[in-house]
């Protein structure tokens, strides 16, 4: 019985009309003051790892194969993070919706 009346309950949510997101008031600058930190930490980041990985890859050229290894096992982590980063806004908005 119970089961039946949260089936339906969660079958009016789901027919409800999808509702337009709107700011808080005032939540806006906010909220893009704090994305925009966070871009700009995701740029810096990915830099400082790419730099990071060449580097290995250069020190490690000459008998020290394994730093070179681990730099270049580095770069497609630092770039699925910045592929992540870059697609965050779409993946979100197509999951609200």
């Amino acid at each position: 019985m119970i089961l039946m009346q949260m089936a339906g309950m969660a079958l009016t949510v789901l027919a409800a009309p999808n509702p337009t997101p709107t700011a808080v008031p005032g939540m806006d600058t906010v909220a893009n003051l704090f994305l925009g930190w966070g871009k700009w930490v995701l740029i810096v980041g990915g830099v400082l790892g790419l730099f990071i990985c060449g580097g290995m890859m250069i020190l490690g050229r000459r008998n020290r194969s394994a730093t070179a290894v681990d730099g270049a096992t580095g770069i497609p982590w630092v770039l699925g993070g910045l592929t992540l980063g870059a697609i965050a806004a779409g993946v979100v908005d197509m999951l609200l919706k």
